[in-house]
């Protein structure tokens, strides 16, 4: 399957959703429902970079800050 235009010419955007779960999602599709827009736009892997850096703790925030250490 093709898009058209080559895998690392694709930019993406890092997406959040309520839980605090991230995730990479190419910039020319609309956000699916319940994720938003994280702040960080750019080839895949500087968007994966960013996730790895800010998504430290990869529990669901649904979880309460009582269960966290």
């Amino acid at each position: 399957m093709s898009t058209g235009s080559r895998p690392s010419e694709t930019l993406y955007e890092v997406v959040v959703n309520q839980h605090g779960q991230y995730s990479t999602w190419p910039v020319h599709k609309a956000l699916p429902q319940g994720w938003a827009k994280a702040g960080k736009q750019g080839p895949k892997a500087a968007c994966l970079e960013f996730i790895g850096a800010t998504w430290t703790d990869m529990r669901p925030t649904s979880l309460g800050a009582s269960v966290r250490r």
